[in-house]
C-alpha cells in the first residue's frame, strides 16, 4: 500500500471517493467537499487548504481521508486557541497543523473511510502512521480529527492521539406519530411553554414554506444567501459559504438540501438552511431581517422536528451548543475529537489537561441530561 496526499479533491474524482463514504455522508461526499474547493470556501485566503489523504493498493483507491492543512483555528467549533496562545508566548509556533474535519461543519461522522474488502484496522493505523510521519517530515506541530465516529476513537489512542469529549444538544424520534404526539411526552410546563411560542409565531401573521434544494429558482437564492449572511454580520462573523456554493449543492445535493422561509404579508423575514439524508435531520444556518417574538424557535426547531416527525428520521441534530435546546426536546449527546501533539514537552501538558476536561465534560453532560423535559 502507497500514501499520498492531494491539494484538490477532484485529483480523486466523484466516483472513487463516493464509493468509500460510508452511509451516504452528505458533508463527507464529494459534492459537499468539491463544492467548498470549487467556489472559495476553502483555500489559502480561508487557511483551509485541502491535503486529502489517499491509501492505494494495487493502483486501486482504498481508503480516504478528508484533510486540510491549517493556519488559524476559524471553523473547527473545538476548541484550541488557548492551545495556540501558549505555544506564541513559548516563542513556538503552533500553526501550521493538520485536521481532519469538514469545514464549518460540526457534525459526527466518518473520518478514516476505508473500502470493506481490505483489513480494516490494518488500514487506519496505516493513515495515523503515514499522516504522523508527514507532519514531521513537514514540522507541523500537530493533527486534530474532529467530530470522528466514536468507533475510531480507540486506534486514534493507539497512535498517541488525545481523546477530547463535548456535548451537543440531539432529539431522537422515539415513534412519535404527530407534534401533538411529541409534546404529550413532555412535562406539562415544558409542553404548554412550546405551544404558546408557536402559537404566538401564527398571532404575529408568520407563514412558512419548505423547499428542497430542486424546488428553489434561481432568483430565491440571493434572497436565502442574505438571511445566511445576516447573522454573522449581526455577530462579526465571517459567512464562509458562497452564494454559488449554495446553488451548486442546490443542484448536485437537492434532495437532501432543506431550506425554511418565514414570510409576513408576502414578504420574506427569515429562513433556516437544513440538511438531511437517509436518517438525520441537521440544522445548520439562521438568519433573520425583522425581529418576531420566538420566530428563531419556530424556524430552527419546531419546522425541523415536525418535519423529522413526518418524514420518519430518527435523528435531529439542529447545531453545536446551546443548552436551551434541552426544555425544547433535545438531549446532550457526547462527540469526539482526537489530538497529536508533536512537542513532547506541549504534549504532556495538554494530555493533562484533556484529561481533566473529559472528566468535567461528563459531569456537564450528566447535569444537563437531569433537566431532560421529558416526563419521568
Amino acid at each position: 500500500m502507497k500514501i499520498r496526499y492531494l491539494r484538490q479533491i477532484e485529483d480523486i474524482g466523484e466516483e472513487a471517493w463516493n464509493a468509500l463514504v460510508k452511509n451516504d455522508s452528505i458533508f463527507l461526499s464529494y459534492e459537499f467537499l468539491s463544492a467548498l474547493e470549487a467556489h472559495g470556501c476553502v483555500g489559502e485566503q480561508q487557511g483551509w487548504l485541502p491535503y486529502h489523504q489517499v491509501v492505494e493498493k494495487d493502483n486501486e483507491v482504498v481508503a480516504v481521508m478528508p484533510l486540510y492543512l491549517k493556519y488559524n483555528s476559524y471553523g473547527e467549533l473545538v476548541f484550541d486557541m488557548s492551545w495556540a496562545d501558549a505555544y506564541q508566548r513559548a516563542g513556538r509556533q503552533y500553526y501550521p497543523k493538520f485536521v481532519s474535519a469538514i469545514p464549518y461543519t460540526p457534525v459526527t461522522g466518518a473520518r478514516l473511510c476505508v473500502a470493506e474488502n481490505v483489513n480494516q484496522q490494518q488500514v487506519k493505523e496505516l493513515m495515523m502512521e503515514g499522516l504522523i510521519g508527514t507532519a514531521k517530515e513537514m514540522s507541523l506541530s500537530s493533527i486534530h480529527c474532529l467530530f470522528p465516529e466514536e468507533s475510531d476513537i480507540s486506534i486514534f489512542k493507539s497512535q498517541g492521539y488525545y481523546p477530547r469529549i463535548a456535548c451537543q444538544f440531539h432529539w431522537q424520534n422515539q415513534g412519535y406519530e404527530s407534534f401533538d404526539h411529541f409534546l404529550s411526552f413532555l412535562s406539562s410546563r415544558k409542553r404548554k411553554n412550546i405551544r404558546r411560542e408557536r402559537s404566538r409565531v401564527v398571532e404575529q401573521g408568520v407563514e412558512f414554506q419548505v423547499l428542497s434544494g430542486h424546488q428553489i429558482e434561481d432568483d430565491l437564492w440571493p434572497v436565502i444567501y442574505q438571511l445566511y449572511r445576516k447573522t454573522f454580520e449581526e455577530k462579526g462573523g465571517y459567512a464562509t459559504f458562497t452564494l454559488e456554493f449554495f446553488k451548486q449543492i442546490g443542484k448536485t445535493m437537492g434532495e437532501h438540501l432543506l431550506v425554511t422561509l418565514a414570510l409576513h404579508k408576502g414578504k420574506y423575514v427569515a429562513g433556516a438552511i437544513c440538511y438531511r439524508d437517509k436518517t438525520h435531520l441537521y440544522g445548520r444556518h439562521w438568519g433573520s431581517f425583522e425581529d418576531f417574538h420566538s420566530l428563531h424557535f419556530e424556524a430552527c426547531y419546531y419546522q425541523g422536528l415536525e418535519y423529522a416527525i413526518n418524514q420518519g428520521l430518527q435523528y435531529f441534530d439542529p447545531g453545536a451548543q446551546g443548552e436551551h435546546k434541552i426544555q425544547r426536546g433535545f438531549l446532550p449527546t457526547k462527540t469526539w475529537s482526537a489530538h497529536w501533539i508533536k512537542d513532547e514537552d506541549f504534549s504532556q501538558v495538554i494530555g493533562q489537561f484533556v484529561s481533566q476536561e473529559r472528566e468535567y465534560m461528563r459531569q456537564y453532560i450528566d447535569e444537563m441530561s437531569a433537566q431532560s423535559p421529558y416526563k419521568k
